[in-house]
């Protein structure tokens, strides 16, 4: 496994992480403990997860998950750089969701208690809050920091606007502020390229791709189509419709190069200067696997260029669509 830095801090984790989103809804707890324990063995040291996963098994199941794995011991939670969120509504109440002070402190003393762990590496928002201000969010933080509970702050699915405002705002207190953006990025959804790579670039932030295969899409999803292995539906059927040309040319060049089309779509993103590490949400073992062969696939310049033919990007704004 290789290793780079969280954006422009000190902190070492895999060029791989693993999502955790499928533990409990769709993967078991012996099996999700064994995945866990596969990552490890494979050098994956950062676990990404949120309070409100856990789908019909409730939310905050899959972070009971995680802390029942660390209770084990054995050094699990001590190798393991543990990122989680905070954002969604976690009851029916007031002040049961959203990024007020008062539900930063509420909801992130309840990760604790469901992670078993006493501290968390990677505190994220998972969504922007319109209507707290950045003083009230940043204090929250800065006191949970001061408490030892949290180490770094990041965000997820913010624009580039967003990450400068919360950035000016953490200025003007004289703390780090966000350290990652955790953004929907793959071949096929490149909007991010836009603003929000260029304001992380610049803040030294790390992204971190949600969906590196556009839920199946770029997994091979016709050659599975064909062979009766897989039924295509969800976000991945929405874009199939409007793009098999494109995903058929894919799948026939990721043949030529000889590499199956999940591991190629997973080292195109890790061939991103702003890429730190993409986030893999594996429901059985063979899926993880795929995204470990990934980091040692190497794409060359025609490779890429090839692939830009296929999914076209963006241009930096404003040149993307003006002078």
């Amino acid at each position: 496994m290789d290793y780079t830095h969280l954006g422009r801090t000190g902190l070492s984790v895999s060029r791989i992480c693993l999502g955790t989103m499928n533990f409990g809804p769709f993967t078991s707890e012996p099996d999700a403990h064994a995945i866990m324990d596969s990552a490890h063995a494979s050098g994956i040291n950062f676990f990404d997860t949120a309070n409100g996963y856990g789908r019909d098994k409730g939310k905050g199941a899959t972070e009971k998950i995680l802390g029942n794995w660390f209770a084990k011991g054995d050094g699990r939670r001590e190798r393991t750089v543990l990122a989680t969120k905070v954002y969604g509504d976690m009851g029916e109440w007031p002040n049961e969701g959203k990024l007020s002070a008062l539900n930063i402190r509420r909801a992130l003393d309840a990760s604790l208690q469901r992670l078993q762990t006493d501290y968390i590496d990677l505190y994220q928002f998972h969504h922007v809050d319109r209507n707290t201000p950045w003083e009230e969010i940043w204090q929250a933080i800065d006191v949970a920091i001061t408490q030892g509970k949290i180490l770094y702050a990041g965000s997820s699915n913010f624009a580039g606007w967003h990450i400068a405002q919360a950035q000016a705002a953490a200025t003007a207190r004289h703390t780090m502020g966000l350290v990652s953006e955790q953004s929907l990025y793959n071949l096929a959804t490149r909007n991010i390229e836009l603003e929000v790579i260029p304001a992380a670039q610049h803040y030294g932030l790390g992204i971190l791709p949600w969906s590196p295969l556009q839920g199946g899409l770029l997994g091979g999803v016709l050659r599975k189509e064909r062979d009766g292995v897989r039924r295509t539906e969800g976000r991945a059927a929405q874009v199939l419709a409007e793009r098999r040309e494109q995903v058929q040319a894919y799948e026939d060049f990721v043949d030529e190069l000889g590499h199956p089309a999940g591991d190629v779509a997973l080292a195109w993103l890790l061939h991103q200067d702003a890429v730190t590490a993409p986030i893999v949400g594996p429901r059985v073992q063979d899926q993880l696997d795929s995204a470990v062969r990934a980091v040692d696939v190497t794409l060359d310049a025609d490779a890429l260029a090839r692939l830009d033919e296929i999914f076209p990007g963006h241009r930096t704004a404003p040149e993307d669509y003006a002078w």
